[in-house]
């Protein structure tokens, strides 16, 4: 009777989600083990100045809020994945007047309603003194404790001007692939690292 019941499941499934579990998992499988290897930091400096020309190419807004910011904080490559329970997992560099000040891994758990896996970026633009001091002294920030964050989305950077914003951090999204719908560091942890040469 179950096997009976299972088949008929199975028989009946859309053809369409299993071709996504297969998919997802596939990525998943492909994207994960890449984050156990933690990178050099010759390797995270070369990956933050790609990510923050292409950012200032495609985003004008990013390239204007550079020019007040008193840090900037670039995670090129977050790996997120996940089948009902998730993580993420990326590794970046703090940049202050364009030299690198420190390097730090942002990770992040979450459970509910999800399954895929996608690869993004993101920056952190630190407008003043004191959210930069936040970040270098707090030990370990978890988003959405301390300083507030903006999320700067399309129609938010068309109108986004150095005078509108004055105080605060603003996170850029950028190069988005995979099958994981939405983007989101509520709830990341940002740590201080001390990656090998």
């Amino acid at each position: 009777m179950k096997a009976d019941l299972k088949n008929e499941i199975v028989r009946k499934a859309p053809w369409s989600i299993i071709a996504s579990l297969g998919i997802a998992f596939a990525l998943l499988a492909f994207c994960l083990p890449q984050t156990s290897m933690a990178a050099t930091a010759a390797e995270i400096n070369r990956d933050v100045n790609v990510a923050l020309s292409d950012l200032y190419r495609s985003t004008p807004a990013a390239k204007k809020m550079a020019g007040i910011a008193k840090g900037i904080l670039v995670f090129p490559d977050i790996i997120k994945g996940g089948f009902i329970i998730g993580g993420q997992y990326g590794e970046g560099a703090l940049r202050v007047g364009g030299k690198t000040q420190g390097y730090y891994r942002s990770v992040a758990a979450s459970y509910g309603l999800q399954i895929g896996a996608q690869k993004f970026g993101y920056a952190l633009f630190f407008l003043s003194d004191d959210d930069l001091k936040y970040l270098k002294n707090s030990g370990g920030w978890e988003i959405g404790v301390g300083p507030s964050v903006v999320i700067v989305d399309e129609g938010m950077a068309r109108s986004l001007t150095t005078t509108t914003a004055r105080s605060g951090v603003y996170a850029f999204f950028f190069d988005q692939k995979g099958l994981m719908a939405g983007l989101g560091i509520q709830g990341s942890k940002i740590t201080e690292i001390q990656p090998g040469k």
